[in-house]
């Protein structure tokens, strides 16, 4: 009968059983990568921009208890969850500021995909996937902010059916299906689309466009979301006015990642051309990149025209954005001419952005080759790699001086939240979240630093002995050497003399060489007499 030494608590076991049962799913298909070091965040935004998303659907769950998607209840529920629902003003902060941080974490991704050639390795159909899943973003944050049916959501709201119902044969059969008959019912169908539809499709190509590893670094995560809270502190989401038809509205614009659409509108042309064909020929622009970049290496400084055409796509999105948020500040003038933007002054500013922006940025690659291929031909200077390593007291130190002012931070967000200050209150728990990620990458640092093998020991250079001069000691066996050493140089020169050729030439050089030795011979002997005589005296 064995007897296990090894037992397992029913937690352990709990833990064991659910693990192997996962084992079996899809999930268990991806690899979660915990870096045990810092990482630059630029190689995992993609996952930066899932992790936006649970905080978007776990807060967006949070607020369906409490949101009535009716057209004239609302607004009216949205302020009571801003004023009255314990914490509502925090959720809706964090569930709107997330909102805006995951379109721009989508962009930054995109656009570093792009430049960084990731595509090129067998990944055309994650950067389809994921150039759908960023329009798809898109459409998620605005229907979220259409539901409130604010001013600012009813003008989003006209421009959209719009625009849907300016679309050649289906365009009125669109408008009907997305903002339902008569206009009324819109808020029900946005809801559904902003709760359930748009999530899952996002959900389903998310399994498509993530690749197998995925990078989940704690701090930056962390990081990420006290981003969030902080931001939401800082610049509290506006309830804006409540939409009346019977009150003409104000000036006002969409979210700033509409405002570029927004701007081609203003200009008065064709509602088809500039709200549905142009968007649609950039989408489709970026879609079959990976299929026309026939570069065979990867580096933007590699792919000039490639890198030149994302530039220019930049400086454009960039000036539409600017002139989306413009408004003529003369408020002698009607609205529609503080709102509308000269068509000829847009498009010929659009059309001279093109060349330069690409021209520009075509010569500096050009000129950044040049000088690396220089630089390459001249020696290399060795620089030393600078790095932070911390000893073992000072990462102790750092450590607890953060948990500290996380225990302090702590409890001034109670005291924030008792007193009703909830923009305060708000902010510090973001902080919190910042010193979190802090004192997470600090033990992470001094975990690595302990693992990491002891250094070599180097072995200092042995010194070298100066070497002493010799002494000239006044004595007779000094005198005795140098007798020596002048009798060797004597015998020397008599062989010399034995050996000396019968040429004309030689018998020069030899006389020559001669009268040296007798020089030499004539000095030592001088020598020897001096020695000899100061001895005796």
């Amino acid at each position: 009968m064995g007897v296990s030494l090894h037992s397992e608590n029913s937690l352990t076991r709990f833990f064991r059983w659910t693990y192997t049962g996962v084992e079996r799913t899809i999930f268990m298909g991806l690899k979660f990568t915990l870096p045990s070091r810092f990482v630059s965040p630029l190689g995992f935004l993609g996952m930066l921009t899932f992790v936006l998303f649970i905080i978007l659907g776990i807060t967006g769950a949070l607020l369906m208890l409490f949101y009535e998607p009716i057209l004239d209840r609302a607004w009216d529920s949205v302020k009571t969850i801003n004023d009255v629902i314990p914490y509502g003003f925090h959720l809706r902060n964090i569930h709107y500021h997330a909102s805006n941080a995951m379109v721009m974490v989508a962009l930054l991704h995109m656009y570093y995909q792009y430049f960084s050639g990731r595509y090129k390795i067998r990944n055309e159909i994650l950067w389809v996937t994921g150039i759908i899943l960023g329009v798809l973003t898109i459409l998620e944050a605005f229907t979220g902010y259409d539901i409130i049916f604010s001013e600012r959501a009813e003008l989003a709201i006209s421009i959209a059916a719009s625009l849907t119902n300016s679309i050649p044969i289906m365009g009125p059969q669109m408008r009907e299906a997305f903002f339902g008959s008569g206009f009324h019912d819109f808020v029900l169908r946005f809801y559904a689309f902003h709760v359930f539809f748009l999530p899952i499709v996002m959900l389903g190509l998310m399994v498509v466009h993530f690749p197998r590893f995925l990078v989940f670094d704690v701090p930056m995560v962390m990081a990420i979301t006290g981003a969030v809270m902080l931001t939401g502190g800082v610049f509290p989401v506006d309830m804006g006015l409540k939409f009346d038809p019977n009150v003409p509205p104000g000036i006002t614009v969409p979210e700033w990642y509409l405002t570029g659409l927004y701007a081609f509108l203003r200009s008065a042309y064709d509602k088809f051309t500039t709200g549905v064909a142009w968007p649609g020929l950039f989408i489709f622009a970026l879609l079959i990149v990976p299929f026309i970049d026939r570069y065979k290496k990867f580096s933007w400084k590699d792919r000039p025209i490639i890198t030149a055409i994302g530039i220019t796509s930049l400086a454009q999105i960039i000036v539409t954005t600017y002139w989306g948020f413009y408004i003529d500040p003369d408020r002698t003038k009607s609205l529609l001419e503080r709102l509308v933007i000269d068509p000829v002054f847009l498009y010929l500013v659009m059309i001279l952005l093109v060349p330069l922006s690409f021209g520009f940025t075509y010569m500096m690659i050009k000129l950044a080759k040049n000088a690396e291929a220089n630089a390459k031909i001249q020696p290399k200077k060795q620089a030393g790699k600078s790095s932070i390593n911390l000893s073992e007291k000072w990462i102790y130190v750092i450590f607890i001086a953060l948990l500290a002012f996380q225990v302090y931070l702590n409890i001034a967000a109670y005291y924030a939240v008792l007193s009703g200050m909830k923009n305060y209150s708000l902010f510090i728990v973001g902080i919190m979240m910042l010193v979190f990620a802090g004192m997470f990458h600090v033990f992470r640092h001094g975990k690595s630093m302990q693992k990491a093998p002891p250094p070599k020991p180097t072995i200092p250079p042995m010194p070298m002995k100066p070497k002493t001069p010799p002494l000239i000691k006044t004595g007779v066996p000094a005198a005795t050497e140098v007798v020596a050493s002048a009798k060797v140089l004597g015998d020397s020169a008599a062989k010399e003399k034995t050996l000396a050729p019968s040429t004309k030439a030689s018998t020069s050089s030899t006389q020559s060489a001669q009268s040296v030795n007798k020089t030499r011979s004539t000095g030592s002997t001088h020598n020897e007499e001096r020695l000899i005589s100061d001895e005796k005296k």
